[in-house]
């Protein structure tokens, strides 16, 4: 176990504790004419000054948060790293892809139920692919969703050319996961094209995919003489994945949808596992011994 702040800044306040010694208030001058009759007493001798001095300090702790956490839970994943590797070529700016805004592209469309398929990713550590007529790592892996959906909203169709290169897509998706450390690894490849580009062949990642045990989704949006049907029904097939057909945003949406369920994503916990707060501890003193300094001035003053 270990010991930490919650908002250590606080702790600055301990800095005033000298000041219940040396600061003292403007007090009058009185006269005695004999010294015998003053009491020579010490104020550092006083119980009073250091009852102040350590409850002030313990409600400065409070304000402090402390808490203990077990370091070993902190920095355990339990997710999949997953690549999400987006079709970006020119054919993506057609438009009525998604019936409720015909204006919308069908790369808009996969953006924006993307970011949806992003937010239940709870613990999974994620990255972006694009390609086009090449293919490029938008998003190395990182368990910064927010950052990742940020960066989603940025693309635009056309960034990677306009032509398809999926050969070259999976093997960049590969390339990213290689610094994943999940046990699970998995990409989810979109796609409204045939292979027409590129450097790398699907046949040649998919033999790579398969020796790195990387499970492959693929989805092929539009009508399906758009895309070649055969080569990601092949694809998912030979990596243990599973093929889908999109003709429209509500089916892709359903799409993401059971592919959350096939590939489920725990809920991720805060930065310290196993968290235990300790701030009632110094308040509780504080009450005791403020109820225990209470009765005895009152029954001083009877």
């Amino acid at each position: 176990m270990y010991f930490n702040f919650g908002s250590p800044l606080y702790l600055g306040l301990l800095f005033l504790l000298p000041c219940f010694i040396w600061c003292r208030p403007y007090s009058k001058t009185y006269y005695f004419p004999k010294l015998s009759w003053i009491d020579k007493k010490n104020m550092l001798f006083s119980w009073e000054i250091w009852l102040t001095i350590l409850l002030f300090a313990l409600m400065v702790f409070a304000l402090a948060k402390p808490f203990i956490y077990d370091v070993h839970y902190s920095n355990q994943r339990k997710g999949r790293d997953l690549i999400l590797a987006l079709d970006a070529s020119g054919s993506m700016a057609q438009s009525g892809f998604n019936i409720e805004d015909k204006f919308q592209n069908k790369f808009e469309s996969n953006i924006q139920l993307a970011l949806d398929f992003i937010k239940k990713r709870h613990d999974d550590n994620m990255g972006i692919v694009i390609f086009g007529t090449f293919a490029y790592s938008a998003s190395p892996l990182t368990y910064d969703l927010s950052s990742l959906s940020y960066l989603l909203k940025m693309l635009n169709v056309g960034i990677a050319g306009e032509n398809t290169a999926i050969g070259d897509a999976l093997m960049q998706s590969i390339r990213t996961l290689s610094y994943g450390k999940a046990k699970n690894k998995v990409i989810v490849l979109l796609t409204d094209g045939y292979h027409n580009a590129g450097q790398s062949s699907p046949k040649e990642a998919v033999h790579k995919a398969k020796a790195q045990h990387i499970k492959i989704y693929t989805i092929g949006i539009g009508k399906k003489s758009d895309y070649d049907n055969v080569l990601l029904e092949t694809i998912a097939k030979e990596t243990g994945g599973k093929s889908y057909a999109a003709t429209s945003a509500k089916a892709l949406h359903a799409i993401y949808k059971q592919i959350n369920t096939l590939e489920p994503s725990n809920i991720r916990s805060e930065n310290y596992l196993n968290q235990k707060l300790l701030i009632f501890v110094p308040l509780s003193i504080v009450f005791i011994l403020l109820f225990i300094w209470t009765l005895w001035l009152e029954k001083r003053s009877v």
